[in-house]
């Protein structure tokens, strides 16, 4: 009887071949496609019960006779479909299979709309597996189909798919780029399943991050919108997240209370699975898949059983054998012009890769060049303001323009700062931003920052609060200049936003282990605030709230940038809180070590050797052709008890060593002529063993290996700090040898 059966199966099926060559369905044909779209529905609605095994059943039977009908779009649908339930029934190597015709079938009729649907679920499973490469493959083909389609509906599932994935790798700032492009689009589309799960795995990935607050914020709205549309699933999986989030907040009651809710909504997902899934839940629906008769299909087979003959039966049995040999030829054919234009787009793509590389390699050195080329023309005049403003607060000057020259070197210390922030967001990106810790006051460099600022704070008419935790010691070993860029960039941004209000700094401890400690420190104000939305990309460069805030209060967006950089580099965190129209909170953690409090020298310890030295017979040349440089350069020698000569060229200076036995050399690179580098080449033919110091403001590293090829001794970076100079000037003329900062 199955033997009938099936033979009356290909009977209807080559049957129905020739109408579709002819054009349109007939009336039978329509019946057999609604009864396919039935069974289609109701296989959905038993799947969405977690009746698995009745919508497998359906499924194939509305596979059989969308076969019978030759509906080859159904049928790639249908697969699809399969593929799905059957990996819920831990079947995957059937779901693959399943898939792979559903693939063949959707390449072939060019259903590249269905086709992205299947690549989605074809990398979910996949990634199951363990699969993970494939499965980036499968999202990514995915993602571009849809793009193609137009269906952009659909790339926020595949967006957020692919973020899992990356979770499971744990590379966490690209599984964030995915799930932010998720949920934008999300919102767009109004997909709120996928927006809900998003914000939750956006917060595991925060939280991974050790952005705790951002992290629970997303937490619970994510859950809020999975309450509100039963995604049972999704809240289970948000229960979760936010316990592991209060844990490590060290709020144990919360995330206890969490873990609970997790555990018992697992346990009633568990019992529904297990109910379905069961052993004898899979005989059964088995039992019945082999027993069970298809009423509507046996009627049709029927029907057309009772119409056939033999004569009939020869001549479908030919057209068929002739259009199925037409179809392998066909798609032989097809295959083969694909792989050509397969090739074809390789090799276009791999040239296309090697032009973008060569281009980005010339970004990278325009980009360093034009650094080096700004930064110097901005530090060449720093050099003479801040050298001017120290001999000038040096020189004993009236009590009323003190204040004025302070705030003159302080203006000129930060915009150097603000410059060498610059280049540290480029040195930060390329890795190669180094600690430089020593012994320092904490609490008195907090209070210097906010004394800096704080008229700044009272032009605002805003008041600031400083709190330093008891029991914290005052004295550390640690990057206080980094500290320093931190508490300057973050209070700086409170101050501008921040008017007729208050403003909170405050240092609290985290924990201790003997000498080392953890501190937190905070910086709250009552300004502005920021909303949800920017809140995530506040620390990207060139990021502040709007356009419109951006012209009203100024600013280059560099500042919180360079602050998550430097945090991190000092092995820390940092996040924020905030609420439109109540103020803005900026946290970040980072360890120190205690040291005993030290006596700074009066004098500091380059001088007292510099002193000790016989500088009666020590000859410095001085090469420069700024005028304002010339003489603050040769006050400070002289201050230090050293004779100098200054030229202004590179010609001029050859001819000068030539004539003139110096011992050190203060070279500057940029001149009119030749420049210092060619200045010192050709010095170095003639004299191998006279210290030369690359006097300048290019401090890429980028550029050092031009100075070392030179044949320059040591650099010193303009504006240059007097220790750091006298520390180099004693190791050239006592021969001991120095250590480039």
């Amino acid at each position: 009887m199955s033997q009938i059966r099936l033979t009356l199966f290909v009977l209807l099926f080559t049957w129905q071949l020739p109408l579709l060559a002819q054009g349109g369905y007939n009336e039978e044909e329509d019946k057999v496609s609604m009864n396919v779209q039935n069974l289609i529905e109701q296989a959905r609605l038993e799947s969405d019960r977690g009746d698995y095994f009745p919508a497998k059943d359906h499924l194939e039977k509305a596979l059989q006779l969308a076969q019978s009908i030759d509906d080859q779009k159904t049928q790639g649908v249908i697969f699809t479909k399969l593929a799905k339930i059957e990996f819920l029934v831990e079947e995957p190597k059937q779901a693959i299979f399943s898939l792979q015709k559903a693939q063949e079938i959707q390449r072939e009729i060019e259903d590249y709309a269905n086709l992205a649907l299947t690549y989605n679920i074809r990398g979910y499973i996949s990634s199951s597996m363990g699969e993970h490469s494939i499965a980036l493959e499968y999202f990514q083909s995915a993602h571009t189909k849809f793009e193609e389609e137009g269906l952009d509906q659909y790339i926020p599932e595949v967006l957020l798919n692919e973020a899992k994935v990356y979770m499971k790798l744990k590379q966490y700032d690209e599984a964030k780029s995915k799930l932010e492009s998720s949920i934008l689009l999300a919102k767009r589309h109004n997909e709120t399943r996928v927006l809900s799960n998003a914000l939750i795995q956006n917060g595991k990935v925060n939280c991974a991050l050790g952005n705790l607050q951002m992290a629970l914020t997303l937490v619970e709205e994510g859950m809020d919108i999975a309450s509100n549309s039963d995604m049972v699933g999704t809240l289970n999986e948000g229960y979760l997240a936010l316990s592991k989030i209060y844990q490590k907040l060290e709020d144990y009651k919360s995330s206890n209370v969490y873990l609970n809710k997790h555990l018992r909504l697992s346990d009633s997902i568990l019992d529904i699975r297990r109910d379905n899934l069961s052993p004898e839940k899979r005989a059964q629906y088995v039992n019945q898949y082999r027993n069970a008769e298809n009423e509507e299909l046996k009627d049709q087979i029927d029907e057309a059983e009772a119409e056939s003959n033999l004569s009939r039966i020869t001549t479908i049995l030919s057209i068929s054998l002739i259009t199925i040999l037409s179809l392998l030829t066909l798609s032989l054919y097809k295959n083969n012009n694909i792989r050509l234009k397969t090739n074809n787009m390789l090799h276009k793509k791999n040239d296309e890769l090697i032009v973008a590389k060569e281009k980005a390699e010339l970004a990278s050195k325009t980009k360093a060049n034009f650094l080096s080329t700004v930064t110097h023309e901005l530090r060449t005049p720093l050099y003479a303001v801040t050298g001017l403003t120290n001999m000038l607060l040096e020189e004993n000057p009236k009590q009323h323009q003190v204040p004025h020259l302070k705030s003159l070197k302080f203006s000129g210390d930060y915009l150097l700062t603000f410059i060498n922030d610059i280049l540290q967001i480029n040195k930060i990106e390329a890795n190669k931003v180094e600690l430089d810790p020593e012994h320092f006051n904490l609490h008195k460099k907090i209070e210097n920052v906010i004394s800096a600022l704080s008229n700044s704070a009272h032009d605002n008419n805003s008041v600031i609060h400083y709190e330093y935790e008891k029991g914290i010691p005052e004295t550390f070993d640690g990057d206080q200049l980094k500290i320093s860029q931190i508490l300057i960039n973050l209070l700086g941004n409170a101050i501008k936003f921040t008017k007729d209000g208050d403003i909170w700094v405050r240092v609290k401890k985290v924990n201790q282990n003997q000498n080392d400690y953890v501190l937190k420190f905070e910086v709250e104000d009552n300004g502005i605030g920021i909303s949800k939305e920017k809140q995530e990309h506040m620390f990207d460069s060139f990021s502040q709230g709007s356009v419109q805030i951006n012209r009203k209060y100024g600013g280059t967006g560099l500042g919180l940038s360079i602050v998550k950089g430097l945090v991190e580099i000092l092995k820390g965190k940092v996040y924020l809180t905030s609420e439109l129209g109540k103020g803005t909170t900026f946290f970040f953690e980072i360890p120190l070590t205690y040291s005993e409090p030290k006596e700074k020298p009066k004098v500091s310890e380059e001088s007292k050797k510099l002193q000790a030295l016989d500088l009666s017979n020590i000859k410095i040349l001085v090469v420069e052709d700024n005028k304002i440089n010339q003489m603050i350069t040769k006050k400070i020698l002289n201050k230090m008890g050293l004779h100098c000569d200054i030229v202004d060229n590179g010609e001029a200076a050859v001819d000068k060593v030539k004539e003139v036995s110096y011992s050190v050399v203060l070279m500057d690179i940029h001149m009119p002529g030749i420049s210092g580098l060619e200045a010192t080449k050709i010095i170095r033919s003639f004299d191998k063993e006279l210290t030369i110091f690359a006097l300048t403001a290019v401090t890429l590293e980028d550029k050092m290996h031009e100075f070392d090829e030179a044949g320059f001794d040591d650099i010193i970076s303009k504006p240059f700090r007097q220790e750091d100079f006298e520390k180099k000037l004693y190791g050239a003329l006592s021969g001991q040898e120095n250590v480039t900062a």
